[in-house]
C-alpha cells in the first residue's frame, strides 16, 4: 500500500521546503521518519529559506540546534507581529549632550560618544531558556589633550577576532586614527594602541565611512569622497591607491555596495541629495553619477532641495528580494525612500558636476538619469527629519528610522506599510537617535544622552544579566523602570501610524 513515507527521501524533502516552523513541528511528531527527516533536512531548509541575519546573535546561533535557531526566530517574529520587546538603556546618561556613532560586529557592540569608545561584547548562551547575553566590556578615552575637545564622528570596524577589534576613528578636528582595542584584565578594564592615519585632503572632518569587503569608503563633511582598500597604512608609510571625488556640496551618508553591479550612493544636502556613482573596472569612482534618486513630484527641469541623512541596503526577505540594487533612504521631510536601482521607470535631468574627479576640477552638465521612489515611508504624526537608518526585525522585512527629536524610532514592515509604528527611546531624551542597528531580534540605538536596545527575543533575565546592570546615580535621568515580573523592562511610549497618534505604554 502506497504512503506519503514511501517517496524517496529527495521528493520528501521538497515537500518540507514550503513549511512553516509550526507545520514542521507538528510534522515531525506524526511519525519517525518524518522526525529524522525534519531535524536532518527540515530546519536546515527552513532557515535558509527564511535568513534572520544577527551579529549579536552570531555566537548563539553557532551552538543552536536548527530547530532551537527556527524556534527562537519563530518566537522573535510573533513579538514584532504584536509590536512587543523589553526596552533597555545600556548606560546611564552621560555627562554632556553627545553626537555618538555605532559599529557592530559578530563579536561586539562599539559605541563612540564625545572622545570615548565604549565596548559592549555578545556572549555565549547560558544554559536554559535565556537570551544571549551583552556584556559592557569597558570604556577608553581617546582624547590628547583635557584642555581641547576632540569628538568622534565616524567609527568602522577593520578586523575583529573576538579578543581584539581594530578600528579606524575620524575625530572632528579631521584627525583620522587606527586603533586596536583590547581587554587588561577583567570587565570593565580595556585598553589600547592606535596611529595615525592619512587624513582627507583640505582637512575636511570625516562624517561618514561605509566599507564593503576589504574596501572602505571615507566621506567628508564637505564632499570630497574617498574610496581605498583597507590596509595597515600609518602616516609615515606610502598611501595605498585610492579614487577620490568631490560632490561640492555638504554631505552626511553613503553607502557602499561592490556586490552585483559596484556603486556608492551619497546622501547630502543639495537639490541632488541621493546619488549613484558607478565603480569602473579598476574600482575608481566615477565622478559623474550615473542615477540621482529623487521624490515622486520631482520634475527634471527643476528639482527641490532637501538633504539625505541615512542610507541602508534592502531587508533580506524584503517583497524586492536582498538585491543590493535596493536602496533605503532617510530624507530631511521625514520621509523613508525605498529605490530599485534596476528600474526602468527613469527620465532625464540635467544637473552639474565635475567631470575629472579633480579638486576644483571643471564644471560641466550632463544627462543623468532620474529614479523615483517604489515605496515611501512615513510616520503621518511626525515630520521630523530620518537621521539614520537599519533594516532586517521581524521576518527579515523591517525598516528601522531614527528621527531627528524626541528620541523617536518608526518601524515599518516592506511587506505591509500601512502597519507601521513608533516608539520613543528609555528616558524619552529630548534628541535624535542618531544612529542604529537592526537585526532579527535586537534593535540597538543612541540618543544624545544614551545607547539603548529593544530585545523582541525570548528570555530576557534580569537574573541571568541578559544586560549589563545600570549603575545607582544620584538625580532624576529619565529613566523608569517597570516592577514586578517585567523589572527587565523599561517604560517606553509607543504609537501606531495608523492611530490617533496618543502614546500608549509598550506591552511587554
Amino acid at each position: 500500500m502506497f504512503t506519503l513515507t514511501s517517496l524517496p527521501e529527495d521528493i520528501l524533502i521538497l515537500i518540507l521546503e514550503p513549511l512553516g516552523i509550526h507545520e514542521l513541528d507538528a510534522l515531525s511528531l506524526t511519525c519517525r521518519t518524518f522526525n529524522t527527516i525534519v531535524n536532518a533536512y527540515g530546519w536546515t531548509n527552513y532557515l535558509r529559506i527564511n535568513p534572520r541575519p544577527s551579529y549579536s546573535l552570531a555566537k548563539a546561533r553557532n551552538v543552536w540546534s536548527p530547530r532551537k535557531r527556527a524556534r527562537y526566530d519563530g518566537l522573535a517574529d510573533e513579538a514584532w507581529t504584536r509590536a512587543e520587546f523589553i526596552a533597555r538603556p545600556l548606560s546611564r546618561a552621560w555627562a554632556a549632550k553627545l553626537q555618538p556613532v555605532l559599529a557592530i560586529s559578530p563579536s561586539r557592540l562599539l559605541v563612540g560618544a564625545g572622545s570615548s569608545i565604549s565596548s559592549y561584547t555578545f556572549g555565549a548562551p547560558k544554559p536554559g531558556p535565556c537570551a544571549p547575553p551583552v556584556v559592557f566590556q569597558g570604556t577608553v578615552s581617546l582624547l590628547e589633550h583635557p584642555d581641547r575637545a576632540r569628538d568622534i564622528t565616524a567609527i568602522s570596524m577593520v578586523t575583529d577576532d573576538d579578543v581584539t577589534v581594530i578600528v579606524d576613528v575620524a575625530f572632528h578636528d579631521g584627525a583620522i586614527e587606527r586603533v586596536r582595542l583590547f581587554p587588561a584584565g577583567d570587565p570593565p578594564v580595556l585598553s589600547f594602541t592606535r596611529t595615525k592615519l592619512p587624513p582627507m585632503p583640505n582637512a575636511d572632518f570625516v562624517e561618514n565611512i561605509s566599507t564593503d569587503a576589504n574596501t572602505m569608503l571615507t566621506l567628508s563633511s564637505n564632499g570630497l569622497a574617498r574610496l581605498s582598500p583597507i590596509i595597515t597604512a600609518t602616516a609615515d608609510t606610502p598611501t595605498p591607491p585610492t579614487s577620490l571625488i568631490d560632490l561640492q556640496t555638504r554631505s552626511w551618508t553613503s553607502l557602499l555596495s561592490l556586490q552585483s553591479t559596484p556603486y556608492a550612493a551619497f546622501g547630502t544636502a543639495s537639490s541632488t541629495p541621493l546619488t549613484v556613482h558607478a565603480l569602473d573596472d579598476g574600482g575608481a569612482l566615477s565622478p559623474a553619477p550615473t542615477a540621482i534618486l529623487h521624490t515622486k513630484r520631482a520634475a527634471a527641469d527643476r528639482l527641490p532641495s532637501s538633504a539625505v541623512y541615512g542610507l541602508a541596503r534592502a531587508p533580506p526577505c524584503s517583497p524586492w528580494g536582498a538585491s543590493p540594487q535596493i536602496l533605503v533612504s532617510g530624507w530631511y521631510d521625514g520621509q523613508v525612500r525605498c529605490y530599485d536601482l534596476r528600474s526602468s521607470s527613469r527620465f532625464s535631468s540635467n544637473t552639474p558636476h565635475t567631470t575629472n574627479g579633480a579638486l576644483n576640477g571643471p564644471t560641466h552638465t550632463t544627462t543623468t538619469p532620474l529614479l523615483r521612489p517604489v515605496l515611501t515611508l512615513a510616520d503621518r504624526w511626525s515630520y521630523e527629519p530620518i537621521y539614520s537608518l537599519s533594516t532586517g526585525g521581524g521576518s527579515g522585512s523591517h525598516i528601522a528610522a531614527g528621527t531627528a527629536r524626541h528620541s523617536v524610532v518608526s518601524f515599518w514592515d516592506a511587506r505591509s506599510p500601512s502597519t507601521g509604528w513608533s516608539v520613543h527611546a528609555p528616558g524619552n531624551d529630548p534628541s535624535p537617535v542618531y544612529a542604529v542597528a537592526l537585526e532579527s531580534a535586537r534593535f540597538f540605538g543612541v540618543t544624545q544622552s544614551r545607547v539603548f536596545v529593544y530585545d523582541f527575543g525570548p528570555g530576557v533575565s534580569l537574573e541571568r544579566e541578559t544586560y549589563p546592570a545600570l549603575p545607582l546615580v544620584r538625580g532624576v535621568d529619565g529613566l523608569k523602570q517597570r516592577k514586578g515580573a517585567n523589572r527587565a523592562t523599561y517604560h517606553v511610549l509607543r504609537y501606531a501610524h495608523d492611530s490617533s497618534g496618543l502614546c500608549g505604554e509598550s506591552l511587554v
